[in-house]
């Protein structure tokens, strides 16, 4: 049976005590015999449990890190049934997800992701993923310039706010409108919402939700879904506008893309389309919630400000200058190294039986990138735990590209908003840290302040009271 459990049912008291005798035996013959004991491909498991006593739920990350150090780049890990292999490191993780991209290349989608009917570009596999890559792509790759424009438009309303006046502000709610949900709202549906607008809170909070901060996903599961169908419901009626004015000489953003092709399909009888109401509302929440916490960045020296004001004054800082600006680059980038917004990458599954490193790896089998070994690499960065922006400078002082700097992931998989995204902070970063010098508030010195990321999908800063002095 592929239940053996359910026959408890049918079975008397002194069989049921014969029946978990035999099972358990089972379980201690598969643990010691089949290749599972300690030294072979990863550590000594427990019934039932595997290795999850040995790692830390909360920062799981951690707990595979110190393992790898044992067990080496490429090792097995039990959680629960579920046989997981790990990557550690700059190699594996680069020849894995870069050298057998195909091999590696697949989504592993958790049961809470099957129940939302996983689709669109982030919860999907196969031709629907790659489809939808494609459309989103190319609405990325069109109009650069515009895009740099709508950042720093952005830039000036939130500057504008009533919240800097040197009192102190929640720093969660202001900056997460500016610069993701309105900023992705344009690139969306080319329109901005206004702070107060209904539709606006609606869908944020709504996404908010369905990506809680701690690990309650098995008892809030089906509030998350409840917030999924909320939010396709305003994703549809938003789209719903949007194709009433659909003019396809002129494409608004990635929506009339989408609808745009979803017409010419419809017209050439393309039977079975990938351009369907379902996968696009998928898309749209996607881009949405990729956005909320990648482009997350913390506040950095007073050098920042010194060079701004020496190369760029007081006009408007444009992306051209970010070349002439290689200690603020250097510190954008140490800064994402550090904060580590995805440990864990985006867990992974072979497409096919491969064999990786000597170990053969089935079909099907998760596979764990494990993004902070990459990142903290004692054998490619100097200083691994420690803030150091001459990681990312050469003797000169000028700006230097690091291939194991992999914060989007690497291969056929990585962020399909890079680019844009590295746009966001650099403009998002000079143009506050240009206006700007922001501190604790009164009576609170630095060292008081708390930046223990909030623990999630992703790591996110903490929410704190902040006070931005011109």
């Amino acid at each position: 049976s592929n239940r053996p459990h359910l026959m408890l049912l049918f079975l008397r008291s002194d069989e049921i005590v014969e029946f978990i005798f035999i099972n358990f035996l089972w379980l201690l013959f598969q643990v010691f015999i089949f290749n599972f004991t300690e030294g072979t491909s990863g550590p000594k498991l427990l019934p039932l449990v595997g290795n999850l006593l040995q790692l830390d739920l909360r920062r799981p990350d951690r707990s595979l890190c110190e393992l790898s150090e044992k067990y080496g780049s490429v090792f097995m890990v039990h959680l629960g049934h579920e046989k997981v292999v790990v990557l550690a490191g700059y190699k594996a993780f680069r020849e894995a997800l870069v050298g057998y991209a195909e091999e590696f290349g697949e989504l592993f989608i958790t049961p809470l992701f099957s129940d939302m009917k996983p689709g669109g570009i982030l919860f999907a596999n196969g031709e629907s993923w790659k489809e939808m890559r494609r459309c989103t792509l190319k609405d990325f790759g069109n109009g650069r310039r515009m895009y740099e424009d709508k950042i720093l438009e952005e830039c000036g309303y939130l500057m504008e706010i009533c919240l800097f006046t040197g009192k102190p502000f929640d720093t969660a709610r202001p900056v997460n409108y500016a610069n993701i949900h309105r900023f992705i709202s344009s690139i969306v549906y080319r329109s901005r919402f206004e702070y107060e607008d209904p539709r606006f809170i609606n869908l944020s909070s709504r996404l908010y939700n369905m990506f809680p901060r701690a690990f309650y996903w098995v008892k809030n599961r089906q509030v998350i879904l409840k917030h999924v169908e909320n939010n396709g419901r305003d994703v549809k009626d938003l789209v719903k506008h949007l194709k009433e004015t659909l003019n396809p000489s002129m494409c608004r953003g990635f929506v009339d893309c989408f609808l745009i092709q979803q017409q010419k399909e419809q017209d050439s009888g393309v039977p079975d389309s990938l351009y369907s109401v379902q996968n696009l509302v998928y898309s749209v929440t996607n881009l949405f919630a990729a956005g909320t916490d990648v482009s997350s960045v913390w506040f950095c020296p007073d050098q920042v400000q010194e060079e701004l004001d020496r190369v760029v004054g007081g006009r408007q800082v444009q992306m051209d200058d970010r070349r002439k600006l290689p200690f603020t680059d250097a510190v954008i980038h140490e800064t994402q190294r550090m904060v580590n917004i995805v440990p864990m990458a985006i867990p992974h599954q072979t497409s096919r039986d491969v064999t990786f490193q000597g170990y053969f790896i089935r079909q099907g089998t998760t596979v764990f990138p494990l993004l902070t070994s990459v990142l903290y690499d004692d054998s490619e960065w100097e200083s691994p735990h420690t803030f150091n922006h001459a990681h990312f400078l050469n003797q000169e002082g000028k700006f230097i590209w690091r291939d194991v700097f992999m914060v989007f992931s690497a291969g056929c998989r990585v962020c399909v908003g890079e680019s844009m995204v590295r746009m966001e902070l650099f403009l998002f970063f000079t143009s506050l840290l240009q206006r700007f010098r922001f501190t604790a508030p009164p009576g609170v010195s630095e060292d008081q302040l708390d930046v223990t990321p909030a623990v999630g999908f992703t790591l996110s800063p903490p929410p704190q009271q902040l006070c931005a002095v011109e």
